[in-house]
Parts: structure tokens; C-alpha cells; sequence
């Protein structure tokens, strides 16, 4: 061996002594998942095109990232205009805010309209085209795959769609049980029969169609995943706080309050605690969106609820 390729071969080494490098994150070696929100007027609007929930500057990442396995943006299409999409993605899921088309992979076609989701493998180019005025809610896993320098080669599932009517008879259903109010939240799950061990609409992907009845306090619970919530129908007084910690009584400390805003999105982000509120006097519905497929298969999900004592209390105050 030479000295030249010697020194090629240890030119990237690195020592850190242990308390200085254990948590990069505390030392500020890497940067925290942000709050930020990408507002509904931006898809009402304007030509055919991708609108990006890009926060890869901040991130110090390759974009667009929305965090740092996932990427959402609003999908809008004039009527009778198509667009193509094609990411390094093992799976993208849409969620349609309005209107009707067709989304075509290969010689795969899914009729779409308003309320529906849909999953795709990524990798392949994807045509979309609206037959009606149309906005999507898009996530992928893409800046997962960049971090990692890989290319998805292998699809884990088939393109799948979930009917608006068939979701939404599951949440009525749910949300009809008499123990609804006692749970943390009020929500379906979308599964993928593929995916028995983690329950969740892709291998990488987690997907949940909520309700947040009026005069309810969902109680705070956090996880390691990010959300990134798409917002639905909603009035004037529906909120979520978030914050790093709880008090001993399981209210937030010195917490951000995020305004619910219809057909808009917001990040959540991991492991601080969250909490939904709806003094509107009506319904709402949410869709937090999230890579909670991927923690729960690396057993790192780790949610955890406000203590049941708390959730009695706050319960008992609502009613």
C-alpha cells in the first residue's frame, strides 16, 4: 500500500469524545424538526403544479424534506391539465382535498375524487390528470432514501385506493362506539394487508382519519415519528398545543399553539407532546400523516399518553 492511498484511507477519520458527540441533537450538531404550515390558499390558486412543503433549509438537508424521511406538498391541477410526478420513493400516499381525475402508473389507472387516499410504490413515473378543479395532499419517503444513498428498486405493495365513503362510514362507526370519549383519540387507522407486523397503510407510511368532536380536548400523547397533519373541515376555535414537556397535572408547559386552518397543513414535531382542542361549537376532522411505519417496525415508535388519571380529569372538565 502507498503512502498516497494510505493517507485516502484515513483521510475521514474522525474521534469525538463521549459527552461531546452522544447527543448531537442537544449539542446542536443537527438541527430540530421545525414548526412550520403550508396554507390552503396556495392550492386554491394558480397554474398546474407541485407546491412543495419544503423546510430543507432548515433541516441542512437535500430537498425538497419536510422532515428528515418525508416529503409533502400540495398537488394542484387545473381542470383538464395533467401533470407528471416522479420520485426515489418506496411509497407515496395522496389524500384528495377536491375534485375528480385519474392517476395512471403504467397500465395502472385509479379514479380519484374528493375524500379519497390512494398509495403508490414509488420509483415510476406517475401522470395525473383532473377531470375537475383539483388539489392533493401528496407525502413520500424520498428524503429517506436520499440520506441513505439508495434507489428504490423493489415495490412492497400495489397501488391501493381507499374509497371517501368507505373511510368515512369506518370513522362514523368508531366514532359512534360509547367508549369513543374515553379514548385518546377518535380515529380509523388505514392498514395495508401487506404490512401485518406495523398496521399501517405502507411499510414505511402511517395514516389516520380523525374526528375532533365539538367541545373535546383530545388529551396530549407524543411520539418518535413526525406528523405532518392535513387539516379538513374546521371553524374558528379548533387548535393544538404543543410543547416539550408536561407539569405533574399533565398540562403543557410553555406550549405552541397551532390554529387550525381548513385544507391546510402543519408539522408536528417527534416526541413533543400534543393535544387538540375544539371550542367551535362544530366537528373537525384531521389527517395526520406520518413515518411511524418505519419506527414501528424499528421498535422506536415509543408513544406514550398523558397518565389515565390526567385524561379522567380533563375529561370530567369537558363534561
Amino acid at each position: 500500500m502507498t503512502s498516497e492511498s494510505k493517507s485516502n484511507l484515513q483521510r475521514d477519520v474522525e474521534f469525538f469524545e463521549y459527552t461531546h458527540a452522544v447527543n448531537p441533537l442537544a449539542q446542536g450538531a443537527i438541527t430540530a424538526e421545525p414548526y412550520a404550515e403550508l396554507l390552503s390558499h396556495l392550492h386554491e390558486q394558480g397554474p398546474t403544479r407541485v407546491i412543495p412543503f419544503d423546510l430543507s433549509d432548515k433541516l441542512v438537508c437535500d430537498g425538497p424534506a419536510t422532515s428528515p424521511n418525508l416529503a409533502a406538498a400540495f398537488v394542484r391541477i387545473e381542470p383538464g391539465k395533467r401533470l407528471n410526478t416522479k420520485v426515489n420513493a418506496t411509497s407515496e400516499l395522496y389524500y384528495v382535498i377536491r375534485g375528480t381525475g385519474v392517476t395512471a402508473k403504467n397500465d395502472v389507472q385509479m379514479q380519484w375524487k374528493t375524500g379519497d387516499f390512494f398509495t403508490v410504490p414509488g420509483g415510476t413515473e406517475l401522470t395525473h390528470s383532473a377531470e375537475t378543479d383539483s388539489a392533493l395532499y401528496w407525502i413520500n419517503d424520498e428524503p429517506l432514501l436520499t440520506y441513505l444513498g439508495a434507489t428504490a428498486t423493489k415495490e412492497r405493495f400495489t397501488p391501493t385506493l381507499y374509497k371517501a365513503e368507505e373511510c368515512q362510514r369506518e370513522l362514523e362507526l368508531v366514532s359512534k362506539d360509547p367508549a369513543a370519549a374515553d379514548r385518546n383519540r377518535v380515529s380509523v387507522l388505514l392498514g395495508n394487508k401487506n404490512f401485518p407486523q406495523t398496521m399501517t397503510i405502507t411499510h414505511t407510511l402511517w395514516a389516520m382519519f380523525g374526528l375532533l368532536p365539538k367541545d373535546a380536548v383530545q388529551p396530549p400523547h407524543r411520539h418518535n415519528s413526525v406528523a405532518l397533519d392535513l387539516i379538513l373541515e374546521c371553524k374558528p376555535g379548533c387548535y393544538t398545543l404543543v410543547s416539550k414537556e408536561l407539569d405533574k397535572n399533565g398540562e403543557h408547559i410553555n406550549p405552541v399553539r397551532q390554529d387550525w386552518k381548513p385544507n391546510s397543513a402543519f408539522v408536528t414535531p417527534p416526541f413533543y407532546w400534543h393535544s387538540h382542542y375544539n371550542e367551535s361549537g362544530e366537528n373537525a376532522r384531521l389527517i395526520p400523516i406520518q413515518d411511524a411505519g418505519l419506527q414501528t417496525y424499528m421498535r422506536t415508535l415509543d408513544i406514550e399518553f398523558a397518565h389515565p388519571a390526567v385524561r379522567a380529569k380533563k375529561t370530567a372538565n369537558i363534561l
